[in-house]
């Protein structure tokens, strides 16, 4: 499939596109290192892209893959939190000139209130401030990617209740953050605001790049098992509470 995807780039006039669940992207290792050495332009949809895909259990549900793919050079890992930020990413991926790799979750996720929340299109940027609190710099900020955004929402949701400034960050693209000036980076992450908590149900491989020495990751470091997705997230502490008492204790150590 990805060796054909790399046949039509080479070829020209269309942009070919792909889709399979994230854990197979394993099986299309070759190709797609391959189109980001041509610099072809390629879009690859994975979908099922956590231990929340569930019952099908670990065989199918990816954990490394995510770090994987971020590893690729000049491949773009893009990984919406919202049909919001989804109809920007296919925008990004069309206007790219290189591969693109998007990562969807199984389950339903919510589509955020933009009146509320910032515009998706700060998707283009990689990441940027989702809500934000009084006060600068924030005392806490929350990072989600993907799926487990709307879990931090709602975990600065009830820490913003607790009194805590709570800083809530998408972070769809590490590497179109990572391509934005300097500038622009510390203002989404000041360096002064050092407790950070990152979550994505997947490897904490590479996230403390942005958490710095101060911060925390929830991620998954070990396989998944077979249960019904939302069972699955419980277990492995993608839970407001959860959230909330990992959040609780970088603010008690900062203290």
């Amino acid at each position: 499939m990805g060796a054909i995807c790399n046949g039509m780039a080479a070829h020209g006039g269309v942009i070919p596109y792909d889709a399979t669940f994230l854990i197979f992207s394993d099986y299309m290792r070759p190709p797609i290192r391959l189109a980001s050495l041509m610099d072809l332009h390629v879009v690859h949809v994975f979908t099922h892209d956590s231990i929340a895909l569930g019952e099908d259990g670990p065989t199918h549900q990816p954990v490394e893959q995510l770090a994987g793919l971020r590893a690729v050079p000049g491949l773009t890992v893009i990984r919406p939190a919202d049909a919001n930020e989804t109809a920007v990413a296919w925008r990004v991926a069309l206007e790219t000139e290189r591969p693109v790799a998007m990562a969807f979750s199984r389950q339903k996720v919510p589509t955020l209130d933009r009146e509320r929340y910032a515009s998706a299109e700060g998707l283009r940027r990689g990441a940027y401030v989702l809500h934000d609190a009084d006060g600068d710099p924030p005392e806490l900020i929350l990072i989600g990617s993907g799926a487990e955004t709307g879990l931090v929402v709602d975990a600065a949701e009830r820490l913003t209740g607790e009194g805590v400034g709570v800083r809530v960050v998408s972070m769809p693209s590490w590497d179109l953050f990572d391509a934005q000036p300097q500038s622009y980076r510390d203002e989404v992450l000041p360096p002064s605001a050092r407790a950070r908590l990152a979550v994505e149900a997947g490897s904490p491989q590479g996230w403390h790049r942005y958490v710095g020495d101060r911060g925390d990751v929830l991620g998954v470091d070990r396989f998944g098992a077979s249960a019904p997705g939302g069972e699955m997230l419980e277990h492995y502490g993608f839970t407001v509470e959860n959230v909330c008492e990992r959040a609780r204790a970088l603010l008690r150590d900062k203290a």
